[in-house]
């Protein structure tokens, strides 16, 4: 039952509890009307404001450059490390071969040729330069013509021939006289015309340019 004071209408207890309740719903209507709007501004606002990251690949493939790199330029000090190891390793061995080794002994000089002081040994002596010097003649050539000539004496000299008569006589092994000896002179050979050696390949260089070799001639020339 409801009673009124001066005009206005006194709500009992429990329509009081009943108002304030309405009021409260209302309230709340209205309060969870405008959290959405607001949430959604502030979704809004996040949205401009926080954009998301795209994913870059730049950066991935950047990134896997450099590792590339690194790792190749690891590699790269690496090889390069165990190929100075390898050259000092083989220096080391080379080192140690020739200390096994020892110095290195130069080649003994080939030794000088020796020849006989006797005609056998002046005739080699002869053949062996006049090979050298392109000379043509064989031993037995040489000696028939020595024979005939001094009979092997290499201090035989002529008295009675013709150029012993004209004062330039015929001298040594092969009977030369001077004039020709001095002409047909073989370098490196002695410049005695006494010198077995000497007289012999002169007399030969003499025979193969007249004769065409000291074999050809058979008598005194």
């Amino acid at each position: 039952m409801r009673s009124t004071i001066s005009g206005y209408t006194r709500l009992p207890k429990a329509h009081k509890f009943s108002a304030v309740g309405i009021a409260a719903a209302g309230a709340a209507v209205l309060t969870f009307a405008a959290v959405p709007n607001a949430f959604a501004a502030s979704s809004d606002t996040q949205s401009v404001a926080v954009k998301p990251v795209a994913w870059s690949t730049t950066a991935s493939d950047d990134s896997g450059e450099t590792q590339q790199a690194e790792h190749a330029g690891v590699a790269l000090a690496k090889a390069d490390a165990e190929a100075a190891k390898t050259k000092t390793e083989r220096g080391t061995q080379a080192a140690s071969r020739s200390e096994e080794r020892g110095p290195v002994q130069a080649a003994p000089a080939p030794a000088k040729k020796a020849y006989g002081d006797n005609l056998d040994g002046w005739i080699n002596q002869a053949l062996d330069i006049m090979q050298a010097k392109g000379i043509p003649g064989s031993y037995e050539g040489l000696k028939r013509n020595i024979m005939r000539e001094s009979t092997g004496n290499p201090q035989a000299i002529n008295n009675w021939d013709s150029n012993a008569v004209a004062g330039i006589p015929s001298k040594g092994l092969l009977q030369i006289i001077d004039p020709t000896f001095k002409a047909f002179h073989v370098e490196g050979t002695s410049w005695d015309i006494y010198d077995p050696v000497a007289n012999i390949v002169a007399s030969c260089n003499y025979a193969a340019k007249t004769y065409g070799s000291m074999d050809n001639v058979n008598s005194a020339y």
